[in-house]
């Protein structure tokens, strides 16, 4: 079987980056948060709000299993690849079963039972979004050059298991949630942006190029 080009597999990993970006975006911080700040309103008068926010998380976890499999495809030959693909993986299946939680509120109808099922949503992902800092941690792993692409995936990576840890050990982690999204939000996104537009401007290297070292 013809092996897809390794420039190719790079652009498939921006592509389906800005579509997971762009979907997740609009998901939670539009969908969501309307469903937030008025529930009776958005179930009774915008349930196809909630679908399509259901559709772009369901989008997102396409293409999260699709960037999963080009990064094993692009470094396979490491050690750490398996692991490091495993871990995102596991995070693609905890947004896929979340995202039931959405699907069932266009049926309900009392404001305390539509938002425990928001709030089921997110605890679920938040469990994902603890696995996925892992993934980050081994990414940066896989790509010991550039250095600030390094720094800032495990600044990310720490990140999102540090939140995940904090928002179900601590009871009183709304006093504190601007602090971690802050921290969480920016490194998150620098590394992750980062990291597609280095795979962009570097899509015509082979992976052996991208990392010098074996582990």
């Amino acid at each position: 079987m013809k092996k897809i080009p390794t420039r190719h597999l790079y652009l498939l990993f921006v592509v389906s980056y800005f579509i997971i970006l762009i979907s997740a975006v609009f998901a939670n911080f539009f969908v969501i948060e309307s469903i937030k700040a008025d529930p009776i309103n958005i179930v009774l008068n915008n349930s196809l709000l909630i679908r399509i926010g259901a559709l772009a998380f369901l989008i997102t976890v396409v293409f999260d299993v699709v960037i999963t499999w080009v990064l094993y495809e692009l470094y396979q030959e490491h050690t750490l690849t398996k692991l490091c693909c495993l871990f995102r993986f596991m995070h693609a299946c905890f947004m896929g079963v979340a995202i039931f939680s959405l699907i069932s509120i266009p049926s309900l109808s009392e404001k305390a039972v539509i938002l425990q099922a928001v709030n089921q949503f997110n605890n679920i992902w938040l469990i994902g979004l603890f696995f996925f800092g892992f993934h980050l941690l081994l990414l940066a792993l896989l790509l010991p050059r550039p250095k600030f692409l390094v720094v800032l995936l495990m600044w990310a990576g720490c990140a999102y298991i540090l939140d995940s840890a904090m928002t179900f050990s601590m009871s009183d982690y709304s006093d504190y949630e601007w602090f971690f999204m802050s921290f969480l939000l920016i490194p998150s996104l620098l590394g992750e942006t980062s990291l597609a537009i280095w795979f962009l401007v570097k899509r015509g290297k082979t992976p052996k190029e991208a990392y010098p070292l074996q582990y």
